[in-house]
C-alpha cells in the first residue's frame, strides 16, 4: 500500500471504541471472538451484510504506515434512538505458515484484533457495499452457505429479515460446516443467535462439526450438504430462490463439487450456476 493509499484511508476513516470482546470457541480450539465496537457517530449508516476495514497501525513490511483487512459486520442494522452506533464482528486469531522457512507468523489483523482490550481506539473505514441483498419479495427462498467466520453475513442476515421484516413468507435454509471442537458461530449469544428462528417454520439449519484428523471447515460443509441433498437442490431448482455462498475459497470447491454430483456433472451445474448469475440470484463473499 503506497502512501497516498495510506493517507486516502486515513482521510475515510473513523474511530471506534471496542465495547467488549468475547472469546466464543472452547480453550481446546482455534480462538474465535466476538468484538462490539461503539462508533458515536449517529450519522454513520450500514446494512445487514456489509463489511468495514479495520486499520492496523505500523509500520509494517515495505513501510506502510497501515495494514488494512475487511471483515463482514455481523448484526442486522439497530433501529432505536441511540446515538451510537454498535457493529459485531467475527474474529478467528489466524497465523500463517511460511512455506519456504516453516516458520508460522501470526495474522496482523486478527491477532491485532483479538488482543486489543475494552476501551481501546480502532480505525475502521467503510462500510462496504454487500454482494448480499435482500429480496423486496418476502415470499422468495433464501438458501445461504457458509463456513467458518463466513457465517457473519447470514447472522446479520436472517436477524434483520425476521427482526424488521415481521417475519419472513419464504423458505431460509442456512447449511454451515466447521471444524470439531468449534462452537457454533451463530450460537454464541442467547439473546441474538439464529437458535430462536428455530421455532420459526421457515428457518432450518443444517451444521456438521468434523473431528476427523486432516480436515477442515469444508468437510463439515460437505457433509452437511450431502445429508440434505434434496432439500438444497429442490430451493436451487425453485425460480424464486436466492442463494448466498460465504466463507473460504475451499467452501466454493466444495459446493461445486457436491452440486456437480447433483446435477449429474460438472458442466450441467456450471450451466445451472450460470444462469443462477445471470437472473441475479447468485452472490458470494469469499476469502482465502
Amino acid at each position: 500500500m503506497s502512501d497516498s493509499a495510506d493517507e486516502i484511508l486515513l482521510e475515510s476513516s473513523c474511530v471506534a471504541t471496542l465495547k467488549s470482546t468475547t472469546r466464543i470457541t472452547p480453550e481446546t480450539t482455534d480462538e474465535v471472538r466476538q468484538l462490539i465496537l461503539q462508533i458515536d457517530e449517529p450519522s454513520f449508516r450500514y446494512a445487514a451484510g456489509q463489511s468495514i476495514g479495520v486499520l492496523v497501525p505500523g509500520p509494517h513490511q515495505f513501510g506502510n504506515e497501515f495494514h488494512h483487512r475487511r471483515y463482514s459486520i455481523a448484526n442486522p442494522v439497530e433501529t432505536g434512538a441511540s446515538q451510537n452506533v454498535e457493529l459485531e464482528l467475527l474474529v478467528r486469531r489466524c497465523f500463517y505458515l511460511d512455506e519456504i522457512s516453516g516458520e508460522q507468523y501470526p495474522g496482523i489483523a486478527s491477532n491485532y484484533l483479538c488482543d486489543a482490550k475494552v476501551g481501546d481506539k480502532i480505525k475502521i473505514t467503510g462500510p462496504y457495499k454487500s454482494p448480499f441483498k435482500i429480496p423486496t419479495d418476502t415470499s422468495s427462498n433464501l438458501l445461504m452457505i457458509g463456513t467458518g467466520t463466513g457465517i457473519a453475513p447470514f447472522r446479520a442476515f436472517v436477524r434483520q429479515i425476521y427482526d424488521q421484516h415481521a417475519g419472513w413468507k419464504g423458505d431460509v435454509r442456512l447449511f454451515y460446516g466447521d471444524r470439531g471442537g468449534m462452537n457454533l458461530l451463530y450460537m454464541n449469544d442467547q439473546q441474538k443467535d439464529l437458535t430462536q428462528f428455530y421455532d420459526d417454520q421457515t428457518f432450518k439449519a443444517f451444521s456438521v462439526l468434523t473431528d476427523r484428523p486432516l480436515t477442515g471447515a469444508e468437510q463439515g460443509l460437505q457433509e452437511s450438504l450431502q445429508a440434505h441433498i434434496d432439500e438444497c437442490a429442490r430451493l436451487i431448482r425453485d425460480p424464486n430462490t436466492y442463494i448466498y455462498l460465504a466463507g473460504q475459497d475451499k467452501a466454493a470447491e466444495v459446493f461445486d463439487k457436491v452440486m456437480a454430483e447433483t446435477f449429474g456433472s460438472a458442466d450441467a451445474w456450471d450451466k445451472a450456476k450460470s444462469d443462477l448469475v445471470e437472473l441475479g440470484r447468485w452472490a458470494e463473499l469469499l476469502y482465502h
